[in-house]
């Protein structure tokens, strides 16, 4: 398919700055920011501010949420070229913590290009996100210099989605309600974008027994350990992959010493579902779960925190729209997916707002050892979400 000529021009100037997009990658990619590490997550923060602020200038308007024990959320906001014609407000987000410990980056084996038959690069948080902070930010920077109209953006930048964004989730809502449209920079699946996620539960269960001498009165004791086993093996049937639900029991602990009957026992259980109803039959049937030892008290923290994502109908039209300047880019029909993972547009999705997700990176392994980005497709990203902007300088219509 033949680009137009805007859109031409636009590729054209994204491959002529893909070395320094990527560049910009890997100054990201070097300074680790592990969801657990808050001096190495202030420290990351500060330098995708300084990127930002170096490629765009200064905002407008931006502000630090503290975060507590998780990494600060800091919105960005550049006013939009459109002044007077309705400009619309674009909401880019996109998460700066990884799932990988501090100190990891000197064991990984690359963080430059392999040849395979296709050059790869790697780092820890390469895919899963920080490629896509970087094009989100160059993505704006092309479509300013194209000459055309901008709408407004606002950059959401958080530090504790890989845990489940406890502290930037009403940031995110809000930011969300305010804008027209909101682009989430989480790495694409194999070039296509994320139109569907699972919602997500970190449930605790507590198993709390009887101690007692394992070896001289164990009838006195009512092992916790036991029981939550029971429990564990009892919850997996409750998975019913052919509607999309899973459960997985990831963590387990228990017992204070080999010699004594445990007294407690603990479960962390990661629980993905597709549907409303589905998460509302998980709850309902774990609560159901007996144990054979009446002693022995189950207590389970139903802690759902992501809800389902489907294609709302606001958002439909956006999808409609990114096919529209893909085609207009020459890079033909733009895929759609459903992912198991869960991300940030699962909130948005959840107010009916109009989000796509999985704007950023092509590659692969996420949270893997080896996790890689295709650096040929940067400058495709990032065209993709500028020549987006610049058809949303007008709030979207269904």
């Amino acid at each position: 398919m033949t680009a137009s000529p805007a859109a031409a021009a636009l590729t054209t100037r994204a491959q002529e700055v893909s070395s320094r997009i990527v560049d910009d990658i890997l100054t990201l990619v070097r300074q680790e920011t592990s969801s657990y590490d808050l001096p190495g997550l202030a420290a990351g923060l500060d330098l995708l501010r300084e990127l930002a602020v170096e490629r765009l200038g200064q905002p407008d308007h931006e502000h630090r949420h503290p975060g507590g024990e998780c990494g600060d959320t800091l919105t960005l906001t550049y006013a939009g070229t459109g002044a007077g014609t309705g400009a619309g407000h674009v909401l880019l987000v996109g998460h700066y913590d990884t799932v990988w410990p501090t100190g990891t980056l000197v064991g990984w084996e690359q963080l430059r290009p392999s040849g395979d038959g296709r050059d790869r690069l790697s780092g820890p948080g390469i895919f899963d996100m920080k490629t896509g902070l970087a094009q989100g930010i160059w993505a704006l920077k092309l479509a300013r210099e194209s000459g055309a109209p901008v709408p407004t953006v606002t950059f959401l930048f958080n530090g504790d989605e890989e845990i489940g964004s406890l502290s930037s989730r009403p940031v995110i809502e809000e930011a969300a309600q305010k804008a027209d449209v909101t682009l989430v920079l989480e790495p694409t699946a194999h070039g296509a974008v994320k139109t569907a996620r699972k919602g997500t539960g970190i449930f605790q269960v507590t198993a709390t027994g009887v101690e007692a001498h394992a070896g001289l009165a164990p009838q006195d004791g009512a092992s916790a350990i036991t029981a939550l086993s029971e429990f564990v093996v009892a919850a997996a049937k409750v998975a019913a992959p052919d509607r999309g639900t899973t459960i997985n029991t990831g963590l387990f602990r228990g017992g204070s010493a080999i010699n004594v009957v445990a007294g407690q026992a603990t479960a962390g259980v990661d629980i993905r579902v597709s549907s409303q109803a589905e998460q509302d039959r998980v709850d309902a049937e774990l609560d159901a779960i007996k144990v054979s030892d009446p002693r022995v008290r189950i207590d389970i923290d139903h802690a759902w925190n992501r809800p389902p994502m489907t294609l709302n109908a606001a958002s439909a039209p956006l999808l409609d729209l990114a096919r529209e300047v893909a085609r207009e880019q020459g890079r033909g029909e733009l895929p759609d997916t459903a992912v198991g993972g869960a991300s940030d547009a699962n909130f948005v999705a959840a107010l009916g707002l109009p989000v796509l997700c999985g704007m950023g990176a092509v590659g692969d392994g996420a949270h893997a050892q080896g996790e890689f980005i295709y650096p040929d497709t940067v400058p495709a990203q990032t065209a993709l979400v500028a020549g987006l902007l610049g058809r949303l300088t007008r709030p979207l219509r269904g």
